[in-house]
């Protein structure tokens, strides 16, 4: 299946699990319309994972010349959680998506960068489109390799959309347990060059 054909599938699903999906040409394209969704939104603290030098450098200067608070690794766990909390907006960058699922994963081995897609009201998730895999079953060896380098302490997150619960009166509601908005942006060109 091609790459093409993987993002298409993966868009339809995530968007009808209320999420929000952008394809960028490049990664600067990507950081424009990060940029949108901040303005959007009237973010005054961002917070970040780990991202790329490539994406973290022109939108931590992006958010300085705005009057946004940028947060990023490392992050002192006696800061936590209160230091991501307060950031309306997280950004991470997915270890691989499923295209069949719409679905984003990201490990993390800290909590740090667990909390970042967790605990901001929005978040924004990018990926490289040749980081999709066809199927859930796709993913078995992919999370066995990351749990084997990483015995001690890993923590695998599926993320198809916003939070969503039907505890509350059987009625589905969106930003209980973690973001009532979620973003993807797909970037098509190769991520070779992004440290990814």
């Amino acid at each position: 299946m091609s790459a093409a054909t993987l993002v298409e599938q993966f868009h339809k699903k995530y968007e009808v699990l209320s999420g929000k999906v952008k394809e960028a040409d490049g990664v600067a394209d990507a950081i424009a319309q990060i940029i949108s969704v901040l303005t959007t939104v009237g973010a005054k603290c961002v917070a970040t994972s780990a991202l790329p030098e490539s994406i973290n450098a022109p939108l931590e200067a992006h958010c300085a010349s705005a009057g946004i608070e940028y947060l990023k690794p490392p992050y002192r766990a006696s800061q936590l959680p209160g230091a991501i909390d307060h950031a309306q907006v997280g950004i991470t960058c997915a270890d691989f998506v499923i295209a069949e699922t719409g679905t984003i994963v990201e490990f993390a081995t800290n909590d740090a960068a667990r909390l970042v897609s967790t605990l901001p009201r929005l978040h924004i998730g990018i990926a490289w489109a040749e980081q999709l895999v066809p199927q859930l079953t796709d993913a078995a060896p992919l999370i066995r390799r990351q749990f084997e380098e990483n015995p001690a302490n890993c923590v695998v997150t599926f993320i198809s959309g916003p939070s969503r619960t039907a505890d509350i009166e059987m009625k589905l509601t969106l930003g209980v347990h973690g973001p009532e908005e979620a973003h993807a942006i797909i970037i098509m060109e190769s991520r070779t060059a992004h440290g990814r």
